[in-house]
């Protein structure tokens, strides 16, 4: 797989930091950090193309393309983060343009992407025969039957799945493994501080380890889940751990 990133802001950032797994990206631990990410893959063998596109745009862009980049790498994926509204309509241009199979377009924020926005664009993108996906959060994305999206998800990317062990004597996890991350890399902040925490408290110490980590999703609500979004990515980072302790029994 050869991936081409688009972005603009910290979302966009934080999902690269944790893609490529830089020994700068994870700072949440401070002076307790053990390294625990160490043993985790870098994947930035695949990333073809990293482009951070401006913000300091007109209030209309009439020709969207004179903002991205001349030269595009061909590449199989294309991850689309946080874009200005005016600029994503040019993604399936680019796409095209790259030989791109597949693109996503999280949505973490819905007054950058709002819904009728995102469904245009997938439909053109669709239209070109390019396979798209619109998770929203990112964390929710799950394999889709469509091949240039689960190839990332089968990365180990989307939303969360973690292998938990359990000391019912002691009221305690004894182990916690992330096989699926959030892209944004919160997940293994969340299985960091459930190790050893008491289980009767789990609600409690994943929402502020996902709190803390922090997530970066908006805190408007949007009218689509009848929710805010960075509540959307806590009920689903709470519903994978529970999961994963049904197994442990």
């Amino acid at each position: 797989m050869r991936l081409n990133i688009f972005y603009s802001g910290d979302f966009g950032k934080k999902v690269i930091g944790n893609l490529i797994n830089s020994d700068r990206f994870c700072v949440s631990c401070g002076d307790l950090c053990d390294h625990c990410r160490e043993s985790r893959a870098s994947f930035a063998n695949i990333i073809t193309g990293i482009f951070e596109l401006r913000t300091d745009l007109p209030d209309f862009v009439e020709e969207p393309m004179e903002y991205m980049p001349e030269e595009v790498p061909e590449c199989d994926l294309i991850l689309a983060i946080d874009l200005n509204p005016d600029i994503l309509m040019a993604i399936p241009e680019i796409a095209e343009k790259s030989g791109a199979k597949g693109v996503i377009i999280p949505i973490d924020d819905s007054r950058l992407t709002p819904t009728g926005l995102a469904e245009q664009v997938k439909k053109e993108l669709e239209s070109r025969g390019i396979e798209c996906e619109c998770p929203k959060p990112f964390c929710a994305l799950e394999l889709t039957g469509k091949e240039s999206i689960d190839a990332f998800v089968n990365l180990g990317f989307g939303k969360p799945l973690l292998k938990i062990e359990l000391n019912k004597e002691n009221d305690i996890f004894t182990h916690t493994e992330v096989l699926r991350d959030a892209p944004c890399g919160s997940t293994w902040f969340v299985a960091k501080k459930l190790k050893w925490s008491d289980i009767k408290d789990y609600k409690e110490t994943i929402s502020g380890a996902h709190h803390s980590y922090p997530c970066t999703a908006s805190m408007e609500r949007d009218p689509q889940i009848g929710d805010t979004i960075l509540h959307e990515a806590g009920y689903i980072i709470r519903k994978s751990v529970e999961e994963a302790m049904e197994n442990a029994h």
